[in-house]
């Protein structure tokens, strides 16, 4: 029985790379926005609240990311008629927002990106150009 497993993760350059083409997203639809990205574990490994970003939306967009690494998959997939109850017994930690992706790397999930404080298509589409920057599955 083996002790040990190799499993990917996400490295330092991964992250930036990520912030930046977020950033960059944002940018082009004229919307601060705020990026939240987390390992596979939930824990945070960058952030950026750009300026004029609603600072209370770097609170959803962490909720967005943990639970988009999570479940494995796009936190709008949660289905409409349990978003309120399970926001509620997780005190707000898990979202149905839309905004909140899965980061996977030739189908192994190696954690989530959570976006928040536009629209929630615009927080999508920066989410996916972050997504893109690094080559993992969209």
């Amino acid at each position: 029985m083996d002790a040990t497993e190799n499993t990917l993760v996400l490295t330092d350059d991964a992250v930036l790379r990520m912030l930046s083409a977020a950033r960059e997203r944002a940018q082009q639809l004229h919307q601060p926005q705020c990026i939240v990205i987390v390992d596979a574990s939930g824990v945070t490994l960058g952030q950026l609240r750009m300026r004029g970003a609603r600072f209370l939306s770097l609170a959803s967009a962490e909720a967005k990311a943990r639970t988009a690494a999570s479940i494995g998959a796009e936190t709008k997939t949660i289905p409409e008629e349990v978003r309120l109850l399970i926001a509620a017994a997780t005190g707000g930690a898990v979202t149905g927002l839309t905004g909140g992706l899965p980061i996977r790397i030739a189908g192994v999930l190696v954690g989530g990106i959570g976006v928040g404080s536009g629209t929630g298509e615009q927080d999508a589409s920066v989410a996916r150009a972050a997504l893109s920057v690094i080559g993992a599955d969209i």
